[in-house]
């Protein structure tokens, strides 16, 4: 797991073409003139999520993780805490490849990842994403999926 402000994404190109390709992504588009839903950036290897909720208590998430991307998790307005733990700590559920989706159950830490701040989560990290840092409030977050 990476945890930075959007200003300091430049650092992380070196990890690969299609993560500096989502880092760019992010910080280039006007996200919030664009309705929920995904876009395209490289076809199915590199695509955006925008999404916009209200954060919920730590009770009602859930610990997931993804074989086939990593995530890059971008908060453009609000505040939220992200679950973070290793994946060989937690117990798995059968995995849905459909959906690149599997569900855990376990205990993990939490950061506070406010607004212009972003994740980038591999498959070997489980997380629990949108919950709630005191109350909740209403987040507006663009999700890159990265194909490994």
């Amino acid at each position: 797991m990476v945890t930075d402000h959007l200003d300091r994404a430049d650092r992380y190109r070196p990890l690969g073409p299609r993560i500096a390709r989502a880092l760019d992504y992010v910080r280039t588009t006007d996200v919030r003139a664009l309705a929920d839903g995904t876009y395209a950036i490289e076809g199915d290897r590199v695509f955006a999520l925008v999404q916009r909720y209200v954060s919920k208590p730590r009770s009602k998430g859930r610990w997931e993780a993804h074989r086939q991307y990593i995530d890059l998790q971008c908060v453009i307005d609000g505040v939220e805490r992200i679950g973070h733990a290793p994946l060989d700590g937690l117990t798995a559920e059968p995995y849905d490849a459909e959906r690149d989706l599997l569900w855990l159950s376990g205990d993990g830490d939490y950061i506070t990842v406010r607004s212009g701040h972003f994740v980038l989560l591999w498959p070997e990290d489980a997380h629990m994403p949108g919950i709630a840092a005191g109350r909740p409030e209403a987040v507006l977050k663009v999700v890159v999926k990265i194909a490994v």
